[in-house]
């Protein structure tokens, strides 16, 4: 068993690292876009074909993943920013009346699907990439501010906690230092679905024109407006759609190897 962690970690820094590199260092070395050819087709310095415009496959591949990528990685940072605070000051509090204005409004907000909520206001004020990552970052932050909340409950029951007040300590080395670092393998869990999510929201919001220009340089964008042309040029389709689905599946593998490897030890006590 010991073994296979390691091989399962490479894995996942190999399908994660493919997709970030090319999203940080695509743009850079792209160069000038060429001439256009003849669309959905394998002339001779294309070694991937053109796209559904004459563009050269390889070309959007470099350009398209930084939108898809940072937009992901900084939805779901914000995420967190918000949902961190807002989650341990609700299961930290002593106030009844506190808690329940804290986290009753999230159960109304969890009631609409979050792909509606975010092409609804996307269609609405037409963002760019930054006006996406704040659209997707808020409507991961209901669910994740449950998660936080459900494991601080039980977390703030303890002992120690009460220890903690008892000695004057401040909030903050409470619910930081305690709380918080004590509930880190469930946050870490939830980071690798959260990142997937924001993927997902990111990915399919593109594919339907929300956020991007219909010709944009976008992974998503690519594999909505080249599907017309699968069969006669695939590459165009296939390509950004297995970058997609790597770096998805490459952050939920890293997760969980990560989370094998620093499991809790036997006999440990809480």
């Amino acid at each position: 068993m010991k073994q296979k962690r390691p091989s399962r970690s490479v894995l996942a820094l190999v399908l994660i690292g493919l997709p970030v590199l090319l999203a940080l260092v695509g743009p850079f070395v792209a160069g000038p876009s060429g001439p256009r050819s003849v669309s959905f087709a394998s002339p001779e310095g294309h070694w991937l074909g053109t796209d559904f415009s004459g563009r050269d496959v390889w070309h959007q591949v470099l350009l398209g993943g930084r939108s898809v990528v940072l937009v992901a990685i900084a939805a779901t940072a914000l995420a967190y920013l918000v949902a961190l605070p807002l989650g341990l000051t609700a299961a930290l509090t002593r106030r009844t009346w506190l808690e329940e204005t804290l986290m009753r409004p999230l159960d109304v907000v969890i009631a609409v699907p979050s792909l509606l909520l975010v092409l609804l206001v996307a269609a609405t004020l037409t963002p760019g990439p930054a006006g996406l990552t704040v659209l997707v970052g808020l409507a991961a932050v209901p669910d994740a501010a449950r998660v936080v909340h459900a494991a601080a409950v039980e977390i703030a029951s303890r002992p120690a906690v009460e220890a903690l007040r008892m000695q004057g300590e401040s909030w903050w080395r409470t619910a930081v230092g305690y709380v918080a670092r004590s509930m880190r393998r469930t946050l870490a869990a939830d980071a690798g679905i959260r990142l997937t999510g924001a993927l997902y929201l990111v990915a399919t919001a593109a594919f339907l024109g929300a956020g991007v220009q219909p010709d944009a340089a976008d992974w998503a964008v690519m594999v909505d407006r080249n599907r017309t042309g699968l069969f006669l040029q695939p590459w165009a389709v296939v390509v950004p759609a297995l970058l997609i689905a790597a770096l998805s599946m490459g952050t939920n593998l890293l997760f969980d190897a990560v989370l094998q490897r620093h499991g809790p030890r036997k006999g440990a006590t809480r």
